[in-house]
């Protein structure tokens, strides 16, 4: 990371004027056909409002540290009037954040951190640690609402350990600043959907995260009907753990792996994420839903909040996905996210071996002989040719 110094960057286009133009008939009226002659000179400068490129004072990011934080410069800030926190919850267009005395703040962001351009859909996530400003004409506003006072988040520091999928050709960023992360679903009610895990699987391997699969809800089934999709994951070195509220089985075990980590908790919704938790710190007492008459969980949790375990350590809690599109992987890095194919992939007859219509594949040979597991061979194909699921 370099010093402070003038750098010039780029900020969201949010001041252009409308595309069409509602007044047509007053300018006419008023001016005739004068605003359509045409301009003898049009002057491009650093002033335009076709420039989307500003000077700050900060610290200039390397390539990988910009891939992390989202944004190319950290602005600089006055490090004696600022405080250092931790984002806890996201609600719109403010946070909570809260000290390492556990006092809790609700911020709103700099308007600098939310007009420079980045691919992401928010600046602020849950997990964040930020530089923050105490408000001084906040001192009684909050004190109905447990806060001890209001602020703005001056600066976003560099992250670590980011879970993020792709929606509407933005970066969603799910949660920042985690080790490990568990991957919940269910045996059944709603149905077990073991590709989902995979593409969960490559955006932790993507991140450098610890992932932990979790079958939820095991006292619906006969637990031998899993055991063929647990040895293939066991196989590959996952910790996978079947669990049930209903009969305690592996909440144990659970809360040994969440003591002392800070671990985020992501699934499908239903699957009974909320419900583990309350299991596994009866303290968290967090709101829970049976699933919809079509099989389907609801969105009971709406936004993702970082909640300190008795045991130690913290956990996020985040809403249910249903449908996990991967960001910033090429269909091409796919193979190598799978541990159980990519010791193949030199043993075929071709170095670009794409593993799915050329003869003398080691990887097809294996699926064939038993060797590879057909559905993990099936999941491969299906996120590396659909173009929906990798951007």
């Amino acid at each position: 990371m370099k010093k402070t110094q003038k750098v010039r960057v780029e900020f969201r286009r949010n001041r252009n004027e409308r595309t069409r133009n509602s007044d047509l008939t007053r300018r006419f009226e008023e001016h005739g056909f004068e605003d359509e002659k045409e301009v003898g000179v049009e002057r491009i400068s650093g002033r335009s409002e076709l420039s989307r490129r500003r000077t700050v004072v900060g610290k200039l990011l390397d390539k990988d540290a910009v891939q992390d934080v989202g944004f190319a410069v950290l602005p600089d800030v006055d490090i004696d009037a600022v405080i250092s926190g931790r984002v806890i919850c996201v609600h719109g267009a403010s946070s909570d954040v809260q000290t390492e005395d556990g006092q809790i703040f609700r911020c709103v962001t700099r308007r600098i951190l939310k007009t420079l351009s980045t691919k992401e859909r928010q600046p602020v996530v849950a997990g964040d640690r930020v530089l923050f400003r105490v408000a001084n004409n906040c001192n009684d506003n909050s004190k109905n609402n447990n806060y001890s006072a209001e602020g703005m988040i001056e600066r976003i520091e560099p992250r670590c350990g980011v879970i993020s999928r792709e929606s509407k050709h933005r970066k969603h960023i799910i949660v920042a600043n985690v080790d490990q992360v568990l991957i919940i679903s269910s045996a059944d009610q709603p149905t077990f959907k073991p590709n989902l895990i995979d593409r969960m699987l490559i955006t932790s391997e993507k991140s450098g995260i610890k992932p932990i699969i979790c079958i939820n809800k095991v006292d619906l089934i006969e637990l031998s009907t899993l055991q063929a999709v647990v040895g293939v994951y066991a196989q590959m070195g996952y910790d996978v753990i079947l669990s049930s509220v209903v009969n305690g089985l592996g909440i144990d075990r659970l809360r040994a792996r969440l003591k002392g980590c800070e671990s985020v908790v992501v699934g499908q919704s239903g699957v009974g994420k909320s419900s583990l938790l309350n299991a596994i710190d009866p303290c968290l007492q967090l709101r829970i839903s049976d699933i919809s008459a079509e099989n389907k969980g609801k969105h009971t949790t709406t936004t993702a909040e970082l909640l300190s375990l008795s045991c130690g350590g913290y956990v996020v809690d985040t809403p249910g996905i249903r449908q996990f599109m991967l960001w910033d992987i090429i269909p091409e890095e796919v193979f190598g996210f799978f541990r159980d194919l990519r010791p193949y992939e030199n043993i075929c007859h071709y170095p670009d071996c794409i593993h799915l219509h050329e003869e003398d594949c080691a990887v097809k040979n294996a699926v064939a002989e038993g060797r590879l597991d057909m559905r993990r061979y099936e999941s491969y194909l299906a996120i590396r040719f659909e173009d929906k699921y990798c951007r």
